[in-house]
């Protein structure tokens, strides 16, 4: 029998979530929204563990556990989840026997790694093939991917904020084939910056014959071609205030009329905006219509720049040499320690946009199989091997960057053996290979 994890959290979102990994690892759970409701399950039913959110909507965690611990018995150990602001009282349940806290917004890996600790559990269903990330590494590219699905089934509309280049198309074109894993239905894509007034409304909503001078036939437009499938507006921030209010009457009534035409044509799609501005700025400013803003804004995915999630630089930049061999067959380049230090040390501008151009560059430019920093830095600086140390960069993505750069050259000295660069780092071969999952450090080939 599974162990079971009795789970109290009122936040629905965040309870869908872990009860959704919590399935995917092996758990058996009990989920309750309420500190009384938790404390009446656990008075009947044994448990491996309870994680509880500190701030419930009728005693606190802290609470809870104070009556669990007074009621005598046998009882199960304690993973709080706590806000930056209540770490004290998490620290003081500690000393009251408590097993452990997290802050939010916490990694579900850490949570699932400290709940292995304190039960047994088998690591996920038997049958279950562990399913390769499309977006990223880090915690927060996993944690939006952990959403699509359950956004793909219910949301019509999404809105994806981020920096030019982030990656937002990525995880426009990540939600539409959660949405349709077949690949059948149409991916629609529109930048509203690069057209004209006039020509996006054409764009859009198509024409008929004679509308317009060249309009020698009538088209479709991007709503009737993406029927069934997702049209993806990027940079709906630049869209002038008259565009806005045509865009806003087909989303509300989920039909449009073509120019120069009469007849309204029903369309079934899902709606992903895209912007790297500050939309609400922008309403503030009078720039950007507040009904079309609650209305592109029913989910909001907020995608990090590079910098902020540097363990997915070495993943791209993997995934970028294996696109530009794929295109150029024979052409197959990897990167070398000092390369990988070089691009998780950089902060990326230009996020992957940047990024990627400058894999690129750098396949078609050096000539020897091992690319090195200064094939991908012009600036010789920038390429300097050594960590950063600047005072504006946290401690905790510091000491992670020594961590990987220490781990690659382990596994650079040991000839890529797991097995035995684990023995040299004193950890076991599943540490090793969990921390250089989370690191972003590239899967050496399979040992003999």
């Amino acid at each position: 029998m599974s162990a079971r994890i009795c789970l109290v959290e009122d936040d629905p979102i965040m309870g869908e979530s872990l009860c959704d990994r919590f399935a995917l690892e092996g758990f058996a759970f009990d989920w309750h929204r309420t500190a009384g409701a938790a404390r009446s399950a656990l008075a009947r039913q044994a448990y491996a563990a309870v994680v509880s959110d500190i701030r419930l909507p009728d005693l606190s965690g802290e609470e809870l556990f104070r009556q669990t611990v007074e009621g005598g018995g046998s009882n199960p150990p304690f993973v709080f989840i706590t806000g930056y602001g209540s770490i004290d009282r998490a620290v003081a349940m500690l000393k009251l026997g408590a097993a452990d806290y997290i802050t939010k917004p916490f990694d579900i890996e850490q949570l699932i790694d400290k709940l292995r600790a304190l039960v047994a559990v088998p690591q996920g269903p038997a049958t279950a093939t562990p399913r390769a990330p499309e977006l990223g590494l880090s915690p927060e590219m996993r944690r939006i991917e952990s959403l699509l699905p359950r956004i793909a089934a219910h949301a019509a509309t999404v809105l994806i904020t981020g920096e030019s280049g982030a990656g937002k198309e990525h995880v426009a074109r990540a939600l539409h084939r959660a949405a349709d894993p077949s690949g059948t239905l149409p991916f629609v894509a529109v930048n509203c910056a690069a057209l004209t007034e006039t020509l996006l409304e054409a764009e859009l909503f198509g024409h008929e014959k004679g509308a317009f001078t060249g309009a020698a036939r009538a088209r479709k437009g991007l709503f009737e071609q993406a029927q069934g499938g997702t049209l993806f507006l990027d940079e709906i921030g630049e869209m002038s205030p008259a565009m806005q209010v045509k865009l806003l009457r087909a989303i509300q009534e989920r039909q449009v009329t073509r120019v120069g035409g009469e007849e309204t044509i029903p369309v079934d799609i899902r709606l992903v905006c895209a912007t790297n501005r500050e939309l609400r700025a922008l309403v503030e400013a009078g720039r950007f219509r507040e009904d079309l803003y609650y209305r592109i804004n029913v989910i909001h995915l907020r995608v990090p720049p590079l910098r902020a999630r540097r363990e997915d630089i070495a993943w791209f930049a993997r995934i970028f040499l294996a696109e530009f061999a794929a295109r150029h067959a024979g052409v197959a380049k990897r990167l070398s320690v000092a390369a990988e230090t070089a691009l998780a040390a950089h902060d990326w501008p230009g996020n992957l946009r940047e990024l990627k151009h400058a894999i690129e560059r750098a396949c078609i430019l050096s000539e020897r199989p091992q690319l090195e920093p200064e094939d991908l830095f012009d600036d010789p600086l920038a390429a300097a091997t050594q960590l950063p140390a600047s005072a504006d960069m946290p401690l905790a993505e510091y000491l992670q960057l020594c961590e990987r750069r220490y781990i690659v050259e382990a596994l650079e000295r040991h000839g890529h053996r797991v097995q035995e660069t684990a023995s040299s780092l004193g950890i076991s071969r599943k540490s090793l290979w969990e921390r250089m999952r989370r690191l972003g450090v590239g899967a050496p080939a399979e040992e003999d």
